[in-house]
C-alpha cells in the first residue's frame, strides 16, 4: 500500500527522485559515494524509460545523469529486499550500453558508466557500507578489464562502520531520519518544501492512481513485455489533458523527449 504523501522520506522513490533533481544535491551526492570529483553536470532526468527492443524487458531508471566529461550515472533507491540486485544491475547495463551506442558507432565511444544502488538494508549480507565492483581478470587481480563499467551498492544499515563524516551522515539519516550534517539538513528542507507544495502533492496522487490502474488492467505487465505502443497511447491522452509533460513522463514510463516528440 501506497504511503501517505506528508509519510514520505528520502527512502521512498518518490521523494528520492524529488531531492535528487537538484543538481548541486546530486553531484555532492555523486562525489561523496565515489569519493572523487566529478564533471559539471549536463543532464539529469528521473524516471527514464530505456527500451531495447519491442520484445525485449523496458526497464525505467530512477535517475540518469550525464556530466560534461561524457560519464553517465544512474542512480536507483532501494526500500525493499527482492533479492534480485545483482541481476538487476546487469541487465540495467546491457540496457543504457545499448541506448547510448548509436547504430554504426565503435564500441570504444561507449562512455564511462556508473550503477548506484541505494538501499536501507545490507544486500549483500557482509556487513559492508559500501560493496564497488568492477571487472578484474582472476588470473591476475592487479589487471583490471577497463570496460569503463562500475557497479556500487550502498547499505545504510551499516552507517556506523563509515569513516567519512559526510557520507555516515547520509547514510545515518536515510537509516533513521537523524540529518546531523550540513548535506542532510539541506536535504531535509527540502523534503518540507516539497511536502508543502501542492503540485508535487497531486502528482504524487496522479502517480499513485496511476499505478494502481495500470496493476488492475494489466497495463504494467504489458509495457513490461513489450507493449511499448500502449505507454504512448496513454501519453497521448494525458497530453490532450493538458497535464505537465513531466508528470506525464514519470507516468507513462517514457521519457521527456519522447513525450515532447507526440
Amino acid at each position: 500500500m501506497k504511503k501517505k504523501f506528508d509519510e514520505l522520506t528520502l527512502a521512498d522513490d518518490f521523494m528520492f527522485c524529488k531531492v535528487m533533481r537538484d543538481e548541486a544535491i546530486c553531484k555532492e551526492f555523486l562525489e561523496m559515494v565515489l569519493a572523487d570529483k566529478i564533471g559539471k553536470i549536463t543532464y539529469l532526468s528521473s524516471q527514464n524509460a530505456v527500451v531495447t527492443g519491442s520484445e525485449s524487458k523496458s526497464v525505467r531508471l530512477d535517475l540518469l545523469i550525464k556530466d560534461e566529461a561524457g560519464k553517465s550515472y544512474d542512480i536507483e533507491m532501494q526500500i525493499s529486499n527482492e533479492h534480485n540486485i545483482p541481476k538487476r544491475m546487469r541487465y540495467y547495463q546491457a540496457a543504457i550500453d545499448i541506448s547510448f551506442l548509436d547504430k554504426g558507432a565503435h564500441y570504444k565511444t561507449l562512455n564511462d558508466s556508473y550503477i548506484i544502488f541505494v538501499c536501507v538494508f545490507d544486500a549483500l549480507g557482509k556487513g559492508k557500507p559500501l560493496y564497488t565492483f568492477e571487472n578484474i581478470c582472476l588470473e591476475d587481480l592487479h589487471t583490471p578489464l577497463q570496460d569503463g563499467t562500475k557497479k556500487i551498492i550502498i547499505n545504510a544499515e551499516a552507517f556506523s562502520k563509515v569513516e567519512d563524516a559526510e557520507l555516515k551522515g547520509f547514510l545515518e539519516y536515510l537509516k533513521t531520519g537523524a540529518a546531523n550534517t550540513d548535506l542532510t539538513g539541506r536535504i531535509e528542507a527540502m523534503i518540507r518544501t516539497v511536502k508543502q507544495n501542492e503540485q508535487a502533492r497531486q502528482e504524487y496522487r496522479f502517480m499513485s492512481a496511476f499505478e494502481m490502474d495500470a496493476r488492475e488492467e494489466g497495463i504494467q505487465q504489458g509495457i513490461e513485455q513489450g507493449a511499448y505502443q500502449k505507454a504512448f497511447e496513454t501519453a497521448k491522452n494525458l497530453l490532450a489533458m493538458n497535464l505537465p509533460i513531466e508528470n506525464i513522463a514519470q507516468a507513462t514510463g517514457l521519457s521527456i523527449e519522447e513525450v515532447k516528440a507526440l
